[in-house]
This record gives C-alpha cells, sequence and structure tokens, in this order.
C-alpha cells in the first residue's frame, strides 16, 4: 500500500491545508494527517481537538486517517511502515525551511518528502495569520471550514 504521512500543527486545519490532503489522497491508497504534539508551540486547540476538527472535515475522503506524534516525524514513519512525507509550500521560504527538514529525514531514515505547492488561492494561508485576523474580528469565514471557524471564533470568544 502507498501510505504517506501530512504532518502539520493543524490548529485549526485551513482549506489550504484540505487543498493538499485532498490532492494527496488522489495519490496515494491512504494519507495520514499526523498532528503533531510540539510542547514548545503554544495552542489555541490541544490534540484531541484538532484530531476531531480534521476527521469532521476529511470524512470526506475514505483513504484519510488521522492520528497524532510526539517525537520525530520519521520515527512516526518507521513504525508506521510510511515512505513519504507531504509537505505543501507556500512560498519561496518553505521551501529553505523545508529543504532541510527533507534531506535530514531522508539522511535518518530513507523516508522521501514530496513538496506539492499550494493553490494560488491559498497561497498566503497559514493558520497562525487566521488566528490573529479572527482575534481581531476581521472575517477568516472563506479560509476555513465553517464548522471550523464557527469552533475558531468560539474559542476566541472564551479566551477574552
Amino acid at each position: 500500500m502507498t501510505r504517506a504521512v501530512y504532518p502539520g500543527s493543524y490548529d485549526p486545519v485551513t482549506n489550504g491545508h484540505l487543498d493538499i490532503i485532498g490532492r494527496a489522497a488522489h495519490l496515494f491508497e491512504e494519507v495520514v494527517v499526523a498532528v503533531l504534539i510540539n510542547k514548545n508551540k503554544r495552542t489555541l486547540f490541544d490534540v484531541e481537538e484538532r484530531q476531531e476538527m480534521l476527521r469532521e472535515v476529511t470524512a470526506q475522503w475514505d483513504n484519510v486517517r488521522v492520528d497524532s506524534w510526539h517525537g520525530l516525524l520519521v520515527d512516526y514513519c518507521r513504525e508506521n511502515n510510511i515512505k513519504a512525507i507531504v509537505k505543501g509550500l507556500r512560498a519561496v521560504s518553505d521551501y529553505d525551511y523545508e529543504l532541510q527538514m527533507a534531506q535530514m529525514n531522508h539522511q535518518l531514515t530513507g523516508v522521501d518528502t514530496l513538496f506539492m505547492q499550494a493553490s494560488p488561492q491559498y497561497s498566503y494561508l497559514a493558520s497562525s495569520l487566521v488566528k490573529e485576523v479572527a482575534t481581531y474580528g476581521g472575517d477568516v469565514s472563506t479560509l476555513l471550514p465553517s464548522t471550523i471557524e464557527q469552533r475558531l471564533q468560539q474559542r476566541l470568544a472564551e479566551t477574552r
């Protein structure tokens, strides 16, 4: 089975993430969307909430599974017999960082990284930017699935 992992924090999942997930789902027999746990990163939603939101918005693809992982991504790949990592690239600056990570991951375990360019309408989209705009009352309704936007607005209201 051809399997790939699409790692990220997904805090929250955006339409840009879903674009990459959907495109990867057409290329691989199984795509694992892995919520990576980074203790140094301050998140708005906890890991379980992010997984729940991802399961909800990826239900349209039968070959997409949601999981989480704390540690090296290549260890997750090794433990789950995954040979490919999918990464979305928005700009050249993403490529510089992701290329180093891809080369390190390949050196450690031989896992390959496939870069998918963001669709033009999502090339500027980042979860952190969405959260910042929403925090100041900006309209993010076209950037997220509606159920995710509702949860984001609710969480922001709770934290004010």
